[in-house]
């Protein structure tokens, strides 16, 4: 890598092959490899002046890890990710596994790549290896991108750190600035976040503190009245991930904040939760709470020369495990589309942009309603939620998991 501020701006970059992304999340450091390995300069301006990912676990299923093998990150992942061997959906009111859906060598014969599970800072730190490693991308960090516009030279970026300032002429300008995307705000003013009414509660736990038998290479989907709760393990086995979602307002500063205890052991104990999923939550010692927003599906994601990745264009509910997988997808579209343009002027920019937009948007919106549809279904309660487990169980692993193959096996 070529250079790296801390408040700070370097020499700014000046070709018609740059491509600047707003962001250095997830999202804009696999934009960034994937354009790269295309022949791309790629300028990261991130507003962090240390890259400090937030949150716990995730999920990588196969859609995903797919695009990361590719892109060479097998090596720096692998190391880092677990392969659980099955997804098992429990039932709060039946008090225990209703289906097992294999996953394993499963999911990797069946789609062709791993599904993974480790800590988003594990993630990042090797996109972040990958992306230094690399001669054609930059990263400026305490910067921000002030203002935006389209030229007959591409996109005009005014590039702020510290105490100075640059305006860097790029073939293409990409937000990749999450949910409270600055960029989308000027793109596209009327395109709020919405909160949804759910809180995600988040913390993890050492496995050695919990019986054995809840501490196995697997995911657990708990599924209750009004809440749900997911655990699975990370840090090589050593750590167990909980996410518990709870319906809520939010009166926070902010969208997380640190959390208290025993709020969320309450709210567990009041739904007649089973002891089983009861002492893992009581055993988390830290828990830190999400607001969790969305943007509602756009009519459009980019203007000119300029587009929206990732939660920047479609933060959705995580009840399909897709977050971090769409952006993912988003990335390796975009890198093709951009790779593809005829030639290197501002015009062809802005149709390859077109129709990285039109390639998403029908799937990611497809995504973002069986989130919703998921979440709904995980929080049935009585006859509605007996239904729902005898639905589950009639179906059984093998037809429940064929559901997630249009997810699953995409291919960019």
């Amino acid at each position: 890598m070529r250079g790296e501020g801390q408040g700070r701006l370097i020499h700014p970059v000046r070709t018609s092959r740059t491509v600047v992304i707003a962001g250095a999340g997830i999202g804009g450091l696999t934009a960034a490899l994937a354009l790269a390995a295309r022949g791309f300069r790629v300028l990261i301006i991130e507003t962090a002046e240390r890259l400090e990912e937030a949150g716990a676990g995730l999920q990588l299923s196969p859609n995903a890890t797919r695009i990361l093998i590719e892109l060479g990150l097998h090596e720096r992942l692998s190391a880092r990710a677990l392969v659980p061997e099955a997804v098992s959906i429990m039932s709060a009111r039946r008090g225990g596994e209703i289906c097992r859906l294999p996953l394993g060598e499963a999911a990797a014969s069946r789609a062709g790549a791993p599904y993974w599970v480790m800590h988003r800072a594990d993630l990042q730190a090797a996109l972040l290896e990958q992306v230094r490693d690399h001669p054609g991308i930059e990263l400026r960090l305490g910067a921000n991108v002030e203002d935006a516009a389209a030229y007959a030279t591409g996109a005009n970026a005014g590039v702020c750190g510290g105490t100075t300032g640059s305006r860097d002429t790029a073939w293409a300008l990409i937000g990749a600035d999450g949910v409270w995307s600055t960029l989308r705000r000027r793109l596209f003013p009327n395109a709020a976040a919405l909160f949804s009414g759910l809180i995600a509660w988040r913390g993890t736990v050492e496995a050695a503190r919990l019986p054995r038998d809840m501490t196995g290479p697997r995911i657990q989907l708990w599924m209750g009245p009004g809440a749900h709760l997911v655990t699975y393990p990370m840090s090589g086995g050593h750590r167990i991930n909980l996410v518990a979602v709870v319906t809520g307002g939010w009166t926070e500063p902010g969208w997380n904040a640190s959390a208290d205890a025993a709020e969320i052991q309450r709210a567990f104990a009041q739904a007649s939760w089973p002891e089983s999923a009861r002492l893992m939550i009581d055993a988390v010692g830290h828990w830190h709470k999400w607001a969790l927003f969305t943007i509602p599906p756009m009519a459009a994601w980019h203007r000119d020369n300029t587009t929206l990745l990732g939660d920047a264009a479609h933060a959705m509910l995580p009840f399909a495990a897709q977050g971090a997988g769409m952006a993912i997808e988003d990335a390796a579209i975009l890198a093709r589309c951009l790779g593809e343009a005829a030639n290197g002027d501002a015009e062809s920019a802005a149709s390859a942009l077109a129709r990285y937009a039109g390639l998403r948007r029908a799937r990611v919106a497809r995504v973002q309603e069986t989130a919703q549809l998921n979440g709904r279904i995980y929080h049935l309660g009585g006859i509605a939620a007996s239904a729902r487990d005898f639905a589950i169980r009639a179906m059984g692993p093998r037809r429940m998991l064929a559901r997630q193959d249009w997810i699953y096996s995409w291919r960019p």
